[in-house]
């Protein structure tokens, strides 16, 4: 294939494809018409500065990933237009298949995903929301690693014959009765045992407590989510009934 010139690129590229990596960006760039201009590997500190090339309001499509959003951001203060796609909407556009999955590849299917009309784009997120969005994927975290230190508890008692109700509050009301119960089966260590991982539950409530005050604070500073709350609610004779969003491409939502 010719080699492109960076000054071909400039003048004619109307869509580019790009597949995140860590430390390789690889970029398809396409005309008007949909012919390749060029598909290349870029360093990571080198892909601003080819964008920057880029003529003005050019799109440049990525799948949603870890950095997208960043990188989006960064393309819009080039005047460029970032686009973001989840992945389950560009592999149907990977003419390869998924015996033909690279880097290379991947690129292309973005652009081509991104030439559709129909195609259903992630709104670019700004820094605030996405520092909200830390807390909540903290929060997801801190829940899981507190359901699971809760099932550690219980499965440490029950190798002692100690069976409790379900619940978290059921377990936490007698684990100072447990703990202090002389007539039971555990010995000190396995004692000291319990008492540290509690200590981890407590510590995980706190760490969950924070989470959830940021999130309070943010509804009431923010009008769009005190906006987006109302849109769900649906109450009438002193019954409250809160609606669902769709879930479609994010399971934390709804």
């Amino acid at each position: 294939m010719e080699q492109i010139t960076r000054a071909e690129v400039r003048r004619e590229a109307v869509r580019v494809g790009v597949d995140l990596a860590k430390r390789v960006i690889q970029v398809h760039a396409v005309d008007v018409a949909g012919h390749l201009l060029t598909s290349r590997a870029l360093q990571r500190d080198r892909f601003i500065e080819w964008c920057a090339r880029l003529p003005a309001g050019c799109t440049v499509a990525m799948e949603a990933s870890s950095s997208a959003h960043h990188w989006a951001r960064k393309l819009l203060g080039l005047g460029l237009d970032p686009r973001i796609i989840s992945a389950q909407l560009v592999e149907p556009y990977r003419s390869q298949g998924v015996s033909g999955k690279n880097d290379a590849n991947d690129a292309a299917a973005i652009c081509e995903a991104a030439s559709r009309p129909t195609m259903r784009f992630i709104p670019v997120k700004s820094i605030e929301q996405q520092s909200m969005l830390c807390v909540h994927r903290l929060r997801e975290g801190l829940k899981e690693d507190r359901t699971a230190c809760i099932n550690r508890i219980r499965g440490l008692l029950a190798e002692f014959g100690l069976v409790f109700a379900q619940g978290p509050e059921a377990l936490s009301s007698v684990l100072v009765d447990v703990l202090e119960d002389g007539a039971n089966e555990m010995n000190a260590l396995a004692r000291r045992v319990i008492e540290h991982a509690w200590s981890q539950w407590r510590e995980l409530d706190a760490h969950l407590a924070w989470c959830d005050e940021r999130i309070a604070q943010h509804a009431k500073d923010n009008a769009s989510v005190r906006q987006a709350a109302q849109l769900m609610q649906d109450s009438s004779g002193g019954k409250t009934r809160l609606g669902r969003i769709t879930r479609r491409g994010d399971t934390y939502l709804g």
